[in-house]
Formats: C-alpha cells, sequence, structure tokens
C-alpha cells in the first residue's frame, strides 16, 4: 500500500483542526448501499458516508442484506446470474475527531428469482429491456472469452468475499456543515471465489454533510487504488478509479424519511468495452427511524450505460446505534 496516499491529507488536517467539533442531532446520513456493477462491487466500492461524525463513545452496529439481477450483454461478454450481497459492520465514533469502522461483505449466487420482478419493473417504468425478455428466466451465466472467464450454472457459489476498514478524521463541524476525510481498507483474497480484484484496495475519500431541518445532504468524492495486474490476469483492470456520490434525504412524517442518491463511478476497465464507461446508479429509499436504530429499504436502478451495471437491486438494513449516554 502507497504510504504517500495515506497521509496526502496531513496538511488539510493540521489547518482545519482548529475549528470546533460539536456533534449534530441524532443523524444516520445516506443509506446503507453498496454499488452494484459487477467487477466493482466484488471489489472495494467507496460508500457514500456522511460529512458528520457520531457524538463521541457511540457504536454503530448493522447488517444489510442485497439481493441483485445482473444483466449485460455486448460483443465482449454475457452475464446473466442473481447476486446476493451480505454485509457486517461496526463502526466506533472513538472521541470527537476520529471514527473506526470494521466490517465483512460476501456475495453469493443465490437464486432470488428476481427476473421476472425486474423484466415487469422496466415494463412499468418504460425501460428499454435490452434483451433480457429474450431468454430464459434464472440462469447463471459468466461468459468474457477476451478476459479467460467462463462460468455457467453455478448457482449456490460464493462470487467474492472481502474484509475491509474505514479511518475517519472529522476535520470541520457545525449543527449545519461536517466535513471528513477517510481512508478505507480492503482484503479480498479469501476462499476460492470467482471474482477476484488485487488481495489489497484501498480508498480515500473527502465526505461533506449540511443539515438544515427537514433536510439533509451529503456528498462523497472519492479515488480508489489497487495493484496491477490483479488476480483475474486477463481483465485489464485500471489501476485506480475515482467516485463521485450525493445523497439527499427529507424527513416527511415524524420518523419517515424519503431519500434520493446518485452515484457515478469510473470505469474499472481499461479496453474497449462497457465497463471502461461510467457506471450511473440511481437509488431511491426509505428510512423509519427509531430511537436508537433504523430500518431501511431501497431500490438500485443502473442508468445510461446498460452493460456494466446490475439490471435491479433490492436492500434491506438494519442499523443499531448506542453509546456512553444511553
Amino acid at each position: 500500500m502507497n504510504t504517500t496516499i495515506i497521509w496526502a491529507g496531513a496538511p488539510l488536517i493540521t489547518a482545519l483542526n482548529v475549528y470546533a467539533i460539536s456533534p449534530p442531532p441524532t443523524n444516520y446520513g445516506p443509506l446503507q448501499t453498496y454499488a452494484q456493477s459487477p467487477f466493482i462491487t466484488n471489489g472495494l466500492a467507496p460508500q457514500l458516508r456522511s460529512g458528520f461524525s457520531m457524538p463521541a463513545n457511540n457504536v454503530e452496529l448493522s447488517a444489510s442484506l442485497t439481493a441483485a439481477s445482473i444483466w449485460a450483454q455486448n460483443g465482449h461478454y454475457e452475464l446473466d446470474y442473481y447476486q446476493n450481497q451480505l454485509q457486517l459492520s461496526g463502526k466506533w465514533q472513538v472521541n470527537p475527531s476520529w471514527q473506526l469502522e470494521l466490517g465483512y461483505r460476501g456475495n453469493y449466487a443465490g437464486n432470488n428469482s428476481l427476473d421476472a420482478l425486474t423484466i415487469a419493473f422496466h415494463d412499468w417504468f418504460s425501460i428499454d429491456q435490452n434483451g433480457r425478455d429474450l431468454v430464459e428466466n434464472d440462469r447463471y451465466i459468466i461468459d468474457a472469452p477476451n478476459y479467460g472467464i467462463e462460468e455457467h450454472d453455478f448457482r449456490g457459489e460464493m462470487l467474492s468475499q472481502g474484509l475491509y476498514s474505514y479511518l475517519q478524521y472529522q476535520l470541520y463541524q457545525t449543527n449545519q456543515h461536517g466535513l471528513s476525510l477517510g481512508l478505507s481498507l480492503y482484503y479480498s483474497n479469501i476462499g476460492q471465489t470467482f471474482f477476484a480484484h488485487s488481495d489489497w484496495e484501498q480508498a480515500l475519500q473527502l465526505n461533506y454533510g449540511y443539515l438544515n431541518g427537514n433536510h439533509g445532504v451529503d456528498v462523497t468524492l472519492s479515488q480508489t487504488y489497487r495493484d496491477t495486474p490483479t488476480n483475474f490476469n486477463q481483465m485489464p483492470y485500471v489501476s485506480s478509479n475515482w467516485f463521485i456520490g450525493t445523497s439527499y434525504r427529507y424527513q416527511w412524517y415524524q420518523n419517515h424519511f424519503l431519500i434520493g442518491q446518485l452515484g457515478l463511478y469510473e470505469g474499472i476497465s481499461s479496453a474497449d468495452d462497457d465497463f471502461s464507461k461510467v457506471a450511473t446508479e440511481v437509488t431511491l429509499g426509505y428510512r423509519y427511524q427509531m430511537t436508537q436504530s433504523v430500518l431501511e429499504f431501497s431500490v438500485v436502478e443502473n442508468m445510461i450505460n446498460a452493460d456494466n451495471s446490475t439490471d435491479i437491486a433490492f436492500t434491506f438494513a438494519y442499523r443499531y446505534r448506542y453509546g456512553a449516554s444511553d
């Protein structure tokens, strides 16, 4: 890992450390979701995070499960399968300045029977089927002969597993504004899996948050780094790619929140294929917030480029927060 990346933000940290850091009202920030583009979701993808810290000594435990239908078909490859993603994590606000998170993420090719629902969803919203309605439902195919990948009938197999850590420093915070700098480290060489990036990946990100009454906005800018060539020797991964994400949430009645998010991921391939293009993912979600926890439901839909991300993905998440004041 390049230590230059880790300390790149040190001068900025020192310059802004003079500002007071005060905890905002209970704020869960963006939805607990993850990128769904096939070659991005099976490695490190920076998460859209709040620019605010949690109150000092607070701990948040979370679990999320995503059911996705993957479809991509062009002259370079054909992908048609289901992916189920489990994420378990815990984060601790060590003090007003520092936050630490540890987590596990696993992707599993289980049958979630989403093909029929995906076709219906595209019909309802007049979204092009891109050929999905011309093949049988519930297939398990990954064919990318140019990259030495040909897998069929792999239902029940593990696609990828990873352990990650995230360290965040709070640069600036008031009741309305929050700015934080974060570093992620991801390790993926666990067990026998189809998808493999480099064993280690890392990302540096800047998060900004804004709160005003019932409204909340968060923005993340990030750059991911990996060793190349990767464990997929014939897959032309780029050594780094950027991410820009934004989230808007509205508290429309007591404990109920409506949330919309947009994520743009730079292409992960250096070849002349669709995975070299920007992946655009739109997320719509609902959050029910209780005294110390939240329940979230969200839908992720690929936009603009149909052949470099999931057709559709549904995420259920539960987040529980407690701390010294409880």
